[in-house]
């Protein structure tokens, strides 16, 4: 019983965030946590190998080959709503 609770917890999660992550310009993006670090990685490209990058002022890293956002580099991830 505690799985099925746990599952339906983890779909709700997912559910909430699906449309967000289809507001994205891209179709395909892997995300990787450093739980450790609370940092949250969003790449667009495998592999990205980013030439270039710029800090916002909310804590978020956008990552650049050349002019095309390869990624997303989001500090204290777990802080965020």
């Amino acid at each position: 019983m505690a799985k099925e609770i746990v599952k339906e917890e983890i779909l709700k999660e997912v559910f909430k965030a699906t449309p967000h992550l289809l507001k994205f310009p891209v179709g395909r993006m892997w995300i990787d946590y450093d739980k450790d670090a609370d940092v949250l990685y969003i790449s667009f490209k495998r592999p990205q190998k980013a030439t270039d990058s710029e800090m916002l002022k909310n804590g978020i890293l956008v990552r650049y080959k050349g002019k095309q956002v390869v990624g997303l580099t989001i500090l204290k991830a777990s802080k965020r709503k």
